[in-house]
C-alpha cells in the first residue's frame, strides 16, 4: 500500500512537470499549440457572462442587506410616531393601523427580495464555479495531449536512426489515450457553454421582472399608506386650529352689581385672584344699567368702544393689559370660530397705545 501511494505521488509530481515543460515550450514558440478559436470564444463569453454574474450578486446582496435595515428603521420611525400621537387626538387608532400596514408592506417586500430574487441569482451564479473547474481540467488535458503528440513525433523523428517499434506503439498508445480524454472534455464543454450563455437572457428576464414587479408593488401600496397618514394629519391639523385641542378658558357670566360699599372685580379666566380696583375709582357708584354702546362715529372696522372698569394684566401672549379708565375699540376675531370658543371674552386695540389683543368683557362697560 505505501508503495502504491509513492508511486501514485511521483506519477502524479512526473506529470506536473511534464505540463510544465510543455507550457514552458509552448510560451516560447519550441512547439505548437494545439488551437481551438471556437472554443476559445466560448470561453471569452463564459468568463465575461460569470463576471457579470458575480457582480450583480454582490450588489444585489448588497441592496437587499440595505432593505432590510431600511425595514427596521422604518419600524421604528412608526413606533415612535405612534407613541408620540396622542390617543384624544383625531385619527390616532386609524394611524397605528396603517403603521401595522407599513410594517407587514416591508415584511413581504423583503421576504420576495430573498426568497424570489435572491436564492435564485445565488442558484445561476453557483453554475459558474464548477464549471470553471471543468475548463481549467480541459485545459491540463490538452497540455497533456499535446505533450504525447511531441513525445510520439520525437520517436518517430529518431526512428531513423535507431528504430525502437515498442517505444513507438507505446508512444502512440499515450497520444491516442491523451487525445481521447481531451476530446471528450472538449466536446461537453462546446455544447455546456453555449447553452450557459444563452441562458442568461431568460434567467435576467424571470429574475428581473420579479425584482421589479416586487418594487412596484411595495412602492405603490406603501404610496397609499403614506397617503392615508398624511390625510390623518391634516385632519388633525384642522382640528387644531379650529381649538378642538386647545385648553379652553372658562365661560364667564356676566358682570353682577356692585354694591357701593363693598366693590371688588369679576375673576378672569387667566387670574384666580382678585384684582382690586384703582384707588381712583373706589368712590365711583355703580348701576345695574348696562349702557347701550354708542355705534355712530366709529372708525372702519370698530364695533363700538368700551371703557375698562377693572385693571386687567394680561397672561397670555395673545391677551390685552390695561388699566381703569382705559378706552378700548372693540373689532372682530380674525377666526369666527375663535369668537364662539372664546365666550365671554372680546378683541381690542387700546386707543392710547394701539396694543391689540383678547380681554375679558366683564372687566369693561359700553360708552
Amino acid at each position: 500500500m505505501a508503495e502504491s501511494k509513492s508511486a501514485l505521488i511521483a506519477k502524479t509530481v512526473q506529470k506536473h512537470a511534464g505540463r510544465a515543460k510543455e507550457k514552458i515550450l509552448q510560451n516560447l514558440g519550441k512547439v505548437d499549440r494545439t488551437a481551438d478559436e471556437i472554443f476559445d470564444e466560448h470561453l471569452q463569453n463564459f468568463t465575461r457572462q460569470q463576471n457579470q454574474a458575480t457582480r450583480l450578486q454582490k450588489e444585489f446582496n448588497n441592496y437587499i442587506r440595505c432593505i432590510r435595515a431600511a425595514q427596521t428603521a422604518s419600524k421604528s420611525l412608526m413606533e415612535a410616531i405612534s407613541e408620540v400621537y396622542e390617543s384624544n387626538w383625531s385619527g390616532h387608532d386609524l394611524l397605528y393601523a396603517q403603521a401595522q400596514n407599513m410594517e407587514m408592506l416591508w415584511q413581504d417586500y423583503s421576504h420576495k427580495l430573498g426568497d424570489q430574487v435572491l436564492i435564485p441569482l445565488n442558484t445561476y451564479q453557483g453554475q459558474f464555479p464548477e464549471t470553471r473547474k471543468k475548463i481549467d481540467k480541459r485545459g491540463r488535458k490538452l497540455v497533456d495531449y499535446d505533450s504525447q503528440r511531441h513525445s510520439f513525433q520525437g520517436l518517430q523523428a529518431n526512428a531513423a536512426k535507431r528504430r525502437d517499434d515498442v517505444k513507438i506503439t507505446r508512444g502512440r498508445e499515450m497520444m491516442e489515450e491523451a487525445k481521447r480524454t481531451y476530446e471528450i472534455l472538449n466536446s461537453e464543454l462546446h455544447d455546456e457553454l453555449p447553452a450557459l450563455h444563452d441562458s442568461r437572457i431568460l434567467f435576467l428576464v424571470t429574475n428581473l421582472q420579479t425584482l421589479f414587479a416586487s418594487e412596484q408593488v411595495f412602492h405603490s401600496e406603501s404610496s397609499k399608506v403614506y397617503n392615508e397618514l398624511e390625510a390623518i394629519v391634516d385632519k388633525l391639523a384642522t382640528d387644531s386650529q379650529r381649538g378642538s385641542y386647545t385648553i379652553k378658558k372658562p365661560i364667564l357670566g356676566t358682570l353682577p352689581s356692585l354694591q357701593h360699599n363693598n366693590i371688588s372685580p369679576p375673576s378672569s379666566p387667566n387670574n384666580g385672584k382678585n384684582n382690586s380696583l384703582n384707588s381712583q375709582n373706589g368712590n365711583a357708584t355703580p348701576t345695574n344699567t348696562i349702557q347701550r354702546a354708542t355705534l355712530s362715529n366709529l372708525p372702519p372696522g370698530v364695533l363700538y368702544r368700551v371703557r375698562a372698569t377693572y385693571r386687567y394684566t394680561r397672561e397670555d401672549q395673545d391677551e390685552l393689559s390695561f388699566e381703569v379708565g382705559d378706552t378700548i375699540r372693540v373689532i372682530e376675531y380674525e377666526d369666527p370660530d375663535e369668537q364662539v370658543l372664546e365666550e365671554g371674552w372680546l378683541m381690542g386695540i387700546k386707543e392710547n397705545s394701539n396694543d391689540k389683543g383678547m380681554f375679558p368683557a366683564n372687566f369693561t362697560r359700553p360708552i
